[in-house]
């Protein structure tokens, strides 16, 4: 990621005027501030629900710990928040195995959950490091609606192969030029789309465009509780384009005490797909994200 979902105007505001705030509007931005304090860490998140609820869990139980957190929410894509890391601007940040292997090492060829992590404690920078990761996984999913997939005898990403130069394709700026985004599909796959249109995350404006036929394809997440909802389709990835998506959290090492390493690897060691699915509907029910992160956190005595 990996890892962009329905509509919930009152969660996209306040995480737009977050974004706003941070100076982080574009998502492709690289500015996220000044030095992070070094009695504090600060946890930041990509710009869409399920990475800002991952984010919130962190900051709530480091701060159950003990531990001086602030937040920089919905910063961006990982192209914007990767260099604050980096700068010290922000420190902790929820990830996907999968996607960040690919950002750090383009020709990286794991696709196993294990093999990934292996691949990815090498390839991640001096500075920085991953920590245990959970068995939630989130991966990006090339969707379509029923009608598409009916209409065109959809099943596998394979099938788009002799249609997709009259297809439509959606999906967030970074798709774009990603390895395992559209560079990735016609390299796997001969898939070519007619034309991309750019849209959110794997958000609102994602779903609305499938829905309502402005784009025929998109990428969405398959945690995202849009897809059973609209009917919408995942088609089959066999050539595994989209590699294991473990959530994880990746660290600035200076930042990494054994305290903060315990408490985040407790979070990782109860994290499992089903519960990270259940909890992300909620968000999408309006529900204050903090709210859901203590209350989860409590349930499973971290908070």
């Amino acid at each position: 990621m990996k890892r962009t979902k329905l509509v919930f105007g009152a969660v996209l505001t306040a995480t737009a005027l977050a974004a706003t705030a941070c100076g982080n509007s574009d998502p492709t931005t690289t500015d996220t501030g000044g030095q992070a304090p070094s009695d504090t860490i600060v946890v930041g998140s990509a710009n869409f629900p399920e990475n800002v609820l991952l984010a919130t869990i962190y900051a709530e139980a480091l701060k159950a710990g003990g531990v001086k957190v602030s937040t920089k929410l919905n910063i961006g894509s990982r192209e914007a928040y990767i260099p604050g890391l980096k700068d010290g601007s922000i420190d902790l940040i929820p990830e996907y195995s999968g996607v960040l292997l690919q950002y750090f090492d383009s020709g990286a060829t794991a696709v196993s959950s294990d093999d990934v992590f292996t691949a990815l404690q090498d390839a991640v920078p001096s500075g920085l490091v991953v920590l245990d990761k959970s068995s939630a996984e989130d991966k990006d999913a090339i969707v379509v609606s029923q009608d598409t997939a009916s209409q065109y005898n959809l099943t596998s990403i394979a099938d788009l192969k002799p249609v997709a130069g009259d297809l439509t394709f959606g999906g967030p700026p970074e798709f774009k030029t990603r390895p395992d985004g559209i560079p990735g599909l016609a390299k796997n796959y001969g898939v070519t789309f007619g034309s991309y249109k750019t849209l959110d995350t794997g958000g609102p404006l994602t779903v609305s465009a499938l829905k309502n036929g402005q784009v025929d394809a998109a990428d969405l997440f398959t945690t995202d509780p849009s897809i059973p909802d609209n009917n919408f389709v995942v088609l089959e990835d066999p050539q595994n384009n989209f590699a294991a998506q473990n959530v994880l959290p990746l660290i600035n090492e200076t930042k990494a005490t054994d305290q903060v390493k315990t408490t985040l690897n407790a979070i990782s060691a109860k994290l499992d797909t089903q519960t990270l699915t259940d909890l992300l509907k909620k968000v999408y029910a309006k529900e204050d994200p903090t709210t859901v992160a203590t209350d989860w956190l409590s349930s499973v005595g971290l908070g």
